[in-house]
């Protein structure tokens, strides 16, 4: 019983041995790599910067009032379509007390005035009609009469004006009625009725009734890295991506880039403007987010290749050519190639290769690929 079990045991062994060596005898072998294959196609290339931004009108017009006073109606909101000449709001003006006891003051003084030219004139038409005085003394006193009536009617209007900002003669250019100067959209209006508001002078800005724009015109504003602003320049065509709109591309046409840059995190910046070119079926909002692709250079109908599949050797660059592939084993010729423009993923080729060829592609390995990491 013991010799049977010696020999099995010996038998065992022998067989792991063996299994052993074939084992590494296997793993031993060279393994067959197996490529990619990629095809010479004809397409575009494009060499593209990207600039940050936002989308907004070229003008914003600021609204102010030309009379101090207090709000007392507001007529439009904001998103409101505003034409040349149409009333935003109203004010109400509060006199000061100095302004109208003048005003008043000159009324009374104009009243008296014009009494006693009157009573004059009245004398002097009398002793005109008895041919008693000459036909110069007539006239003087009729135009010193006229004038004593002018400036009673003057003295009238500014009392008016003083009081509500209005005169019966002015009443359709009246300061209480603050006007849109632009055809536009209302952006915001930053008052509301009941606020005090004072006009433009040379000591204050004056109150903002409104913005205004034009939203058919809009310009892209953004900034360009100093690495890049030496390859662009005015005219360039540009597509435009505005965050808040899916799946569009606008054009655009870059129209400035700004003569000093400005330092922003350790980066010297270069601003940039372009005008956009927005259909009308598309609403976009001032101050939109968006995305400038500037072409910096286009070949189209050329040759392509991934960029991949190229290796550079000093001043040289070549691909490996499919020769054959029979027997599932795959033959590659190496063949120099002379290149063009690339964008990052595609690159011309200018010489070398012929349209529908077969090049050598990245090595396809069993290696799982890594989940994306959260």
């Amino acid at each position: 019983m013991k010799k049977v079990l010696k020999i099995v045991l010996l038998v065992l062994l022998g067989i792991l041995v063996v299994g052993t060596f074939v084992f590494l005898a296997i793993k031993s072998q060279p393994k067959e790599k197996v490529y990619e294959i990629a095809t010479v196609e004809e397409g575009s290339v494009e060499n593209t910067s990207v600039a940050t931004g936002k989308v907004s009108p070229r003008d914003e017009i600021l609204i102010k009032p030309q009379i101090s006073g207090i709000v007392s109606e507001v007529l439009k909101e904001a998103g409101d379509f505003v034409k040349q000449g149409d009333i935003i709001a109203t004010v109400k003006v509060i006199p000061e007390v100095a302004q109208l006891n003048s005003a008043e003051s000159r009324v009374n003084v104009a009243q008296i005035n014009l009494t006693q030219v009157k009573a004059e004139y009245e004398r002097q038409k009398d002793l005109f009609a008895k041919k008693v005085i000459a036909k110069e003394e007539m006239d003087k006193s009729e135009a010193d009469y006229k004038k004593a009536i002018e400036e009673l009617e003057n003295s009238k209007d500014n009392l008016d004006i003083v009081k509500t900002g209005i005169s019966k003669k002015t009443a359709q250019y009246s300061n209480t009625q603050i006007r849109s100067t632009i055809t536009g959209m209302i952006l915001d209006i930053p008052i509301k009725a009941g606020n005090s508001v004072i006009q433009a002078n040379t000591f204050n800005d004056g109150t903002t009734i409104a913005t205004v724009a034009n939203m058919n015109d809009m310009i892209f504003i953004g900034k360009i890295d100093e690495t890049e602003v030496g390859r662009v320049h005015t005219g360039m065509p540009i597509k435009l991506s505005v965050g808040a709109i899916d799946g569009k591309k606008f054009d655009a046409t870059l129209e400035y880039i700004a003569p000093k840059g400005v330092e922003e995190n350790g980066a010297i910046l270069f601003e940039i403007k372009a005008a956009a070119r927005i259909p009308d079926t598309v609403v976009v909002r001032a101050g939109y987010s968006a995305n400038a692709e500037i072409v910096l250079a286009k070949v189209e109908k050329v040759l392509t290749i991934p960029e991949s599949t190229i290796t550079f050797s000093n001043d040289s660059s070549y691909v490996y050519l499919l020769k054959d592939s029979a027997d599932h084993k795959q033959i590659f010729d190496k063949k120099y190639v002379k290149i063009g423009l690339s964008d990052g993923i595609k690159v011309e080729v200018k010489d070398g290769l012929k349209k529908g060829d077969k090049i050598r592609g990245n090595e396809v390995t069993d290696k799982p690929k890594e989940a994306p990491k959260k």
